[in-house]
């Protein structure tokens, strides 16, 4: 489990398919608009069963998770200023939250992922691009 921080902000949280611990861990800290946590119960744990109650939230960042279901993909991060900072490589069955920053990807191998953010999309107004960092210029955070 690694954040990955800049200037003291968040921008991101990967969880390595390795990853054990019994319980349950919220990574996320309680103010952000997307949870992320891990469970591992033993058989015969039981969850009761509930519903989710209406509580009006403000959401001004789209956060997203992705799960890395096949493949191997190197994640890019950019400051808010879109000056690239460093990459990483996932691998099937890690997880990463994209909280903050710009980020971008390559897929290294055929890749399938499954990606969760908050909703409505709302298309092109959701994001700004911007050019990718040269290749010769990439600096890895080894997870």
């Amino acid at each position: 489990m690694k954040y990955i921080n800049y200037n003291g902000q968040i921008l991101a949280i990967v969880i390595k398919s390795s990853y054990q611990k019994d319980g349950i861990e919220f990574f996320t800290p309680p103010e952000f608009s997307q949870q992320l946590a891990y469970m591992k119960r033993p058989k015969g744990y039981v969850i009761a069963p509930h519903v989710h109650n209406p509580v009006k939230r403000e959401v001004f960042y789209t956060k997203e998770v992705l799960f890395i279901k096949r493949g191997k993909v190197r994640v890019d991060f950019y400051s808010e200023d879109r000056i690239y900072l460093k990459s990483t490589i996932l691998e099937e069955g890690d997880v990463i939250l994209l909280a903050y920053g710009g980020h971008g990807f390559e897929m290294l191998e055929e890749t399938e992922m499954i990606e969760v953010k908050q909703g409505p999309y709302a298309g092109e107004m959701d994001k700004t691009r911007f050019e990718s960092v040269d290749k010769n210029l990439l600096r890895f955070d080894e997870l």
